[in-house]
């Protein structure tokens, strides 16, 4: 019998055993391939269809966006308010989003309804039909929130910097203005619903406690659609050549009257293929990547600058960039971006301590933990990994990474990759 009179023994996470839950791969008829994680106990279902219709392929600014967006307004059956009533019927939800290379539609529902559901997914990656007045309440809709959002100095620094890092024309770096919209033609998004969902690439994933025939489901409603499997090198047949800006250090003024100032400070980066990929991302973490972060401790705790300061890598599947972001009070602008760079500097010319590395590998652990917690979050990193074109073992090499670089290692990575030149600065006030 359990002493509960005796506490238990507590266990750091890096002596856990951490393995990532398998999932099955499956293809149908016409090579649309399939991964599938059957885990969990509630009748709970989630289905992602990923399609290669983000920016990347877009001729006209905002289209990609628009298209995604659309999609579930309308086809020649039903149009948007009978779809969305449909979903909401049997309780589930059908989300749609769109990213730089890819754009998704994600449905969550119980299994018991899968049935009803996929045959309406169906019609609309087949018979979307994009009504003019719904293209005019988007427009009109994406032209307010675009004019809103620009009196926010967060927003125009996170649009701002990836396009000095990327360049104003590279999907990365790309942003809309208010004219862009009011530019995007319905034909434009029916074109682009032809080529990149109605006969585009697509890869299907699908996770929780899944019906036996779930697969023979997915077959039935998608198999024969004239949908193409995905390609590890499709994205190279489009090329965007990264142009970054000139000079380096930026400061705007958007609003004279504002107490609170946004900074970016951001440099290129490797994708994830790169072989300092997952090494960098402890360095990360010791850097600014977690609430006991030195940024965190130094800008924030000791300081009292900011609410909150953080650090990451760009989640882009072509290339990536190494970002710190933070608002801070108008008038310590100047010693935040200053603290910033000391932190950046002591990593490079200090080795870091025992404690503090532990501290690390056990927060990066930690919330690795936390993201398997789940079918949905497990079938998360499959994506992550499968997207990406990322080798057999990412997932356990990078495991050992966590557990194993050492100090000097992380010393060394600090000393070729945080060096201040090679950062673009951003300050928006």
């Amino acid at each position: 019998m359990l002493n509960r009179t005796i506490a238990p023994k507590i266990i750091d996470p890096v002596a856990f055993d951490i393995h990532l839950p398998a999932c099955k791969k499956h293809t149908l008829t016409n090579g649309v391939e399939v991964y599938a994680l059957d885990l969990g106990n509630e009748d709970t279902l989630m289905v992602n269809w990923v399609f290669y219709a983000g920016n990347w392929w877009e001729k006209k600014k905002a289209v990609a966006a628009a298209t995604n967006f659309l999609i579930k307004n309308g086809t020649s059956k039903r149009n948007a308010f009978e779809i969305n009533e449909h979903f909401e019927y049997y309780g589930a939800y059908l989300n749609r989003t769109c990213y730089n290379e890819t754009a998704e539609l994600t449905l969550h529902t119980l299994g018991k309804h899968i049935n009803e559901l996929l045959p309406v997914v169906a019609e609309l990656v087949q018979d979307s039909v994009f009504p003019q007045e719904e293209m005019n309440i988007y427009v009109q809709n994406a032209q307010q929130r675009l004019k809103v959002n620009l009196q926010k100095c967060e927003f125009v620094a996170g649009r701002l910097i990836d396009a000095y890092l990327f360049g104003e024309n590279h999907p990365y770096g790309r942003y809309m203005q208010l004219d862009d919209y009011a530019a995007v033609q319905r034909e434009d998004a029916v074109d682009f619903y032809n080529n990149y969902y109605k006969q585009g690439r697509c890869v299907i994933f699908v996770a929780g406690k899944l019906p036996k025939d779930i697969i023979e489901t997915l077959e039935k409603h998608f198999g024969n659609l004239p949908l193409k499997p995905r390609s590890t090198s499709f994205a190279a047949t489009v090329q965007h050549p990264i142009q970054p800006a000139a000079q380096k250090k930026h400061e705007i003024l958007n609003d004279p009257n504002g107490v609170q100032s946004a900074i970016r400070i951001a440099r290129p980066f490797p994708n994830r293929q790169h072989p300092d990929f997952q090494k960098v991302l402890v360095l990360n973490n010791v850097l600014g990547g977690f609430f006991g972060s030195r940024l965190m401790g130094n800008i924030r705790e000791e300081k009292g600058y900011t609410y909150g300061i953080y650090s990451y890598l760009l989640n882009f599947t072509s290339e990536s960039g190494w970002m710190v972001s933070t608002e801070a009070g108008r008038d310590v602008t100047a010693d935040t971006v200053k603290e910033i760079y000391y932190e950046m500097e002591q990593l490079r010319e200090e080795l870091i301590d025992d404690e503090e590395l532990m501290m690390t590998r056990n927060s990066m652990i930690g919330s690795i933990l936390g993201d398997l917690d789940g079918p949905f979050q497990v079938i998360g990193r499959w994506k992550n990994m499968i997207l990406n074109n990322v080798e057999e073992g990412y997932f356990e090499r990078g495991l050992q990474i966590i557990k194993n670089i050492t100090a000097k290692e992380l010393q060394e990575l600090a000393n070729k990759y945080l060096v201040k030149e090679d950062f673009y600065e951003l300050v928006v006030i």
